[in-house]
């Protein structure tokens, strides 16, 4: 089968597409994105998390299929996705979740880090001014097996301090 939909703000079509195929592996073997990462295959550590309409979902776990005529964001389309949504005028290779994890010392062997980011920016969307329990909650499908999550906690507050009232996120 055809498969038709938006990834990163432009039409993609992936052609032979069996009926069991991920969205993940679509994205990764067939597209060329390899930002979202393949670890269990099971929905249950996060690493290949992508916005499907704005909704954080695990890749591995979506048929391809199911994405026909839908908006995809990976982490690879962050920073344009930002850009977009929040009209800043940067032209910046990252978007504002992305500097702040690494403004923190967020980042360690980089596995998690799409996933995270990607659950951190729709949060961030979602919830401007997240308390640390919304912060966890957001991040609870998220498995990092570097770090005690402490910087990644830093890090989302520190991306949702850059934000204004407004929505419009700082760039950096």
């Amino acid at each position: 089968m055809r498969v038709t939909f938006t990834v990163n703000g432009r039409r993609h079509e992936a052609d032979d597409v069996w009926e069991g195929e991920s969205l993940l592996y679509v994205l990764r073997e067939r597209m060329g994105l390899p930002g979202s990462k393949n670890a269990c295959e099971q929905g249950e550590c996060g690493s290949c998390t992508v916005r499907l309409d704005g909704e954080p979902v695990c890749a591995c776990l979506v048929a391809a299929g199911q994405a026909e005529g839908r908006e995809v964001v990976t982490v690879e389309g962050l920073a344009a996705y930002a850009r977009e949504r929040d009209g800043t005028a940067g032209t910046g290779d990252l978007a504002p979740v992305q500097q702040a994890f690494l403004d923190a010392g967020a980042v360690q062997c980089g596995f998690c880090t799409p996933g995270l980011l990607v659950a951190a920016d729709e949060l961030i969307e979602r919830t401007p001014e997240p308390s640390d329990a919304d912060i966890r909650e957001a991040l609870s499908g998220n498995l990092c097996r570097c770090t005690g999550y402490e910087k990644i906690m830093d890090a989302v507050r520190l991306a949702a301090a850059r934000s204004d009232a407004g929505g419009a996120r700082e760039v950096v």
